[in-house]
């Protein structure tokens, strides 16, 4: 979650907003309006700022801000899809195939390059097949998104490369870690990663991402106060917090997003463990009458009291844990003085989503007005530098198209694929995964910190896959590991031996040379070349020895599309099955509820 590009110009008081109720006709006629509000940002971008980082509305050009890969392009990719603009989907899809290279000399945040490229990669990956962009067999479990994604995730592994596993703050894309990068970094910086790694790690085999995200959360678990707070800012090296204040605002808010949003998408139960536990320190010392403040993180007491922009998110993870009551409450509080909207849409979603109050439809409202009036300008919107003048900042940021006007369009699209729909005239899920064996996008999706979409389900099908090949390695391996260890009776080949009454085979056919030089009359210890049978057939006018036919090696071969990749190693352990897709599409009460998996026993 992000902070938003605009600012009102006018205070609410929640009497103020009745909840009057939308019609389906006027829900559909604000969605145009934020489309055209789209359109107004992404062409201006395109055509003052392309390939620049971000657009200056101010002066109709473009800047690079966070590495120089077109950030709002890779940020705006799955919002062209989220409003139904399939054609341009595939259009900028395959452009930045073409045009993007991460091996490049540029420092890039790892925290806003993981958000925002690798999270905004992988939703469009995982959007790919309701896009209509040609897939490749095994989709969602490759393609050339989820490469790219990798790719960018590849550079900054880098960072977490230090004693306690909590990665540096910047990174250079071509050439790692500066020896002068300072080592002290945000809470949320060092706690923001489990959605995007697990899920490149889960669709792509490769256990290095998910490995590295978990034990940063571990490693920054293991430094909480005696209270059980974390504070703002930690030396990553020494492992001391440089700044102690504890809050759920800027600079720790994605740390506590992620540890739920990441238990709900991977049925973890330790990331929710690590959140419930720090949600009774917040509780108990960080909230006054459902508002929240900074205290000190060691001794509880108030550090500062104020409340900020970022903690506006609050409300909508407390839905998500199905604390309503007080999701309700934080929201009226936040709602009745705020000047920001990005955090607050995000919530309205969710808690609308939840109670079907309209309330949170004219919030929307009032957000979108605000928007045009005050921060559009000819060449897009701009962000406010100051609330008391209104000044104008000449900067777009990509997460004006990725989360702001996402979340306002679906929080007036409550039948919206995303939610668990099927409006959009192709079916409310998508087939995937090896012979379109899994189900994919019947909801649940899991929104990123910056709003891009994940479907748990491409994770556990790409995963049931791999457990699969696993198992199977896992048989090829033990019944090889059984001949190996079964040795031949003395005086018998290493092949069985005929029924009783005909021959034993001892050595090859003639015209062959006898293996490793041993002697004529003794068995063949040795293997056959890969091309032949493991015994060799008989004589003339002897029985063939058991075993399978000169076309068939010792053990069967696997399918074409394992046959690279299912061999165990020496010690390797097989997993248990992944959890599978379900069969059917059916509505929940929350969004991210709507996708279940069931054990496949």
């Amino acid at each position: 979650m992000r902070a938003p590009v605009c600012v009102a110009l006018f205070v609410w008081l929640l009497s103020d907003a009745a909840a009057r109720q939308f019609t389906e006709e006027e829900m559909a006629a604000v969605r145009q309006r934020i489309k055209a509000m789209f359109y107004h940002a992404y062409n201006s971008y395109l055509d003052n700022a392309f390939p620049y980082d971000e657009l200056r509305p101010l002066t109709c050009d473009g800047q690079d801000t966070w590495g120089s890969f077109s950030l709002t392009l890779i940020d705006a990719l799955d919002t062209l899809l989220v409003l139904g603009n399939r054609t341009e989907f595939q259009r900028v899809a395959s452009l930045l195939q073409d045009t993007v290279d991460f091996d490049i000399d540029a420092n890039a945040s790892v925290f806003e390059t993981n958000i925002r490229v690798v999270g905004g990669l992988l939703s469009a990956h995982l959007l790919a097949g309701r896009g209509g962009m040609e897939l490749e067999p095994g989709w969602p479990c490759s393609g050339p998104l989820l490469r790219m994604a990798e790719d960018a995730a590849r550079k900054l592994l880098p960072a977490f490369q230090t004693p306690s596993g909590m990665p540096y703050g910047t990174v250079n894309l071509l050439s790692g870690v500066s020896p002068t990068e300072t080592p002290v970094t945000c809470t949320a910086g060092v706690g923001t990663f489990i959605l995007e790694f697990a899920t490149l790690s889960r669709l792509t085999g490769d256990a290095t991402f998910e490995k590295a995200a978990r034990q940063a959360l571990r490693a920054l678990w293991k430094t909480r106060s005696d209270i059980g707070l974390v504070g703002n800012h930690i030396n990553i090296l020494s492992l001391k917090w440089v700044a102690q204040d504890a809050g759920i605002g800027a600079g720790v808010d994605s740390y506590f997003e992620y540890l739920v949003k990441g238990a709900i998408m991977l049925q973890d139960e330790e990331l929710l463990n690590m959140f419930l536990e720090y949600d009774r320190a917040i509780q108990n010392y960080t909230r006054f009458e459902d508002w929240y403040l900074w205290v000190q993180m060691h001794r509880g007491t108030v550090s500062m009291p104020i409340f900020q922009s970022l903690e506006a998110f609050w409300p909508g993870l407390q839905s998500l844990l199905g604390n309503l009551d007080s999701a309700v409450r934080t929201f009226q509080n936040y709602y009745s003085v705020w000047r920001q909207f990005g955090e607050l849409i995000e919530s309205a979603m969710y808690l609308f989503r939840a109670t079907g109050d309209h309330t949170y439809l004219q919030l929307g409202l009032d957000a979108l007005e605000s928007i045009e009036k005050i921060t559009r300008t000819p060449c897009g919107y701009a962000s406010v530098k100051d609330v008391r003048d209104h000044a104008l900042d000449n900067r777009m940021e990509s997460f004006f198209l990725a989360e702001t006007i996402k979340y306002l369009y679906l929080l007036f699209d409550p039948a919206h694929f995303l939610h668990g729909g099927g409006a959009e005239g192709d079916g409310s899920w998508e087939a995937g995964g090896e012979d379109g064996q899994c189900v994919l996008g019947a909801g649940g999706f899991i929104f990123n910190t910056e709003a891009h979409p994940l479907d748990p389900a491409a994770l556990h099908c790409c995963s049931q896959h791999a457990a699969e090949r696993r198992a199977l390695a896992d048989l090829l391996l033990h019944r090889t590991r059984e001949t190996q260890t079964q040795g031949p009776p003395p005086g018998q080949s290493q092949t069985q031996g005929p029924p009783s009454g005909q021959s034993q085979t001892q050595g090859p056919p003639p015209g062959q040379s006898q293996t490793q030089g041993q002697p004529s009359g003794q068995s063949q210890t040795q293997g056959p070349p890969p091309s032949q049978s493991q015994t060799q057939g008989p004589p003339s006018g002897q029985s063939q020895t058991q075993g399978p036919p000169p076309s068939q090696s010792q053990t069967q071969d696997p399918p074409p599309s394992q046959s690279e990749s299912i061999a165990l190693k020496p010690g390797e352990k097989k997993t248990p099955p992944a959890l599978s897709c379900p069969v059917q599409p059916f509505s929940a009460r929350l969004a991210v509820l709507g996708q279940v998996f069931t054990d496949n026993t």
